[in-house]
């Protein structure tokens, strides 16, 4: 562990944070994209290095890890796995040891979610989990924020989750359990979420359903994600046949709640997933959910680092 830090604290999955922690990174990041917005320099990261670890593909992970760290005055090295070791060549805790010498924060976008772990249990540094295939953390701490900027608090609201039961899906369940609402859930069979995944014992936070429409019955949020995501393209036929009435449309925001918002964490297929003029439509709040995993991030990224400010 370096020098001055006394405790490393990971964000690895959504669960390593408590309730009153997410209400002050909330707090946070309405001051960071508040002096974003107003062009008021804010850098309390400068001279702190960001190494950013890419074993699966990243559009708005890179560009708002990349832009974020920049923005807070620090520094990022991009490593993908052409150009890394990252358990090919050397253990992943030999790179871990090696990397964390030299950085002050990594953040790693893999596959295995044992691989993550394995890199923050070796590491100096704090670990910030970019996506793996069982969790995605930073995407969800976005989305809840994005529904508390535009509706209030989340707690005691309904989120309808409807499609794969994957990274997002489990990442949703460990937000229901900590901040206190009910996910709805409706997928194919054959692609349920697993509560175990999830490491969600409070089954009281979940409701299952058949049919995706009584999934969407009265939520506050209705929210999806590709069929098919990356590291199963081999499933694709399988799946386009398997979630053919798993998408979301007009129908399905119409028994939602008058005032629901849709979300999508992107990259989107309008005409598979959800419908075109859901997507694009006035309920849609997906460009401001986009956005705010770099205002999030950067909050997330303050406190692994500097720890609570004021």
């Amino acid at each position: 562990m370096k020098p001055g830090m006394s405790f490393i604290k990971h964000y690895l999955q959504f669960k390593d944070l408590r309730a009153e922690e997410y209400a002050y990174l909330f707090d946070r990041t309405t001051i960071i994209k508040k002096r974003f917005k107003n062009y008021e320099k804010y850098t309390p990261l400068t001279d702190r290095t960001l190494a950013m670890i890419f074993e699966k593909a990243s559009t708005r992970t890179r560009v708002s890890f990349e832009a974020g760290m920049y923005q807070m005055g620090g520094s990022v090295v991009h490593l993908t796995t052409g150009d890394s070791q990252l358990g090919r060549a050397e253990p992943v805790e030999d790179s871990a040891k090696v990397i964390s010498r030299m950085v002050d924060l990594v953040m790693i976008r893999t596959y295995e979610q044992a691989k993550i772990e394995r890199f923050a249990a070796s590491s100096r540094v704090p670990v910030i989990n970019g996506l793996t295939n069982e969790y995605h953390p930073c995407q969800i701490l976005a989305d809840v924020y994005t529904f508390i900027e535009h509706r209030g608090s989340i707690q005691g609201k309904t989120v309808a989750w409807v499609g794969d039961g994957n990274n997002m899906a489990n990442t949703w369940l460990q937000a229901a359990d900590i901040l206190g609402f009910t996910l709805h859930v409706s997928t194919p069979s054959g692609y349920e979420i697993d509560p175990k995944v999830a490491g969600v014992s409070n089954t009281q936070c979940l409701k299952t359903f058949k049919n995706p429409l009584d999934a969407c019955r009265g939520a506050h949020l209705v929210t999806t994600d590709v069929w098919t995501s990356m590291g199963y393209e081999a499933e694709n036929e399988a799946r386009q046949k398997a979630f053919a009435d798993w998408c979301v449309d007009r129908e399905m925001m119409a028994v939602a709640q008058p005032d629901a918002v849709f979300m999508h964490c992107l990259p989107a297929h309008r005409g598979e997933e959800v419908e075109a003029e859901v997507i694009d439509g006035p309920q849609s709040v997906v460009w401001d959910e986009a956005e705010n995993r770099m205002h999030v991030q950067k909050a997330l990224m303050e406190f692994l680092l500097i720890g609570r400010i004021g």
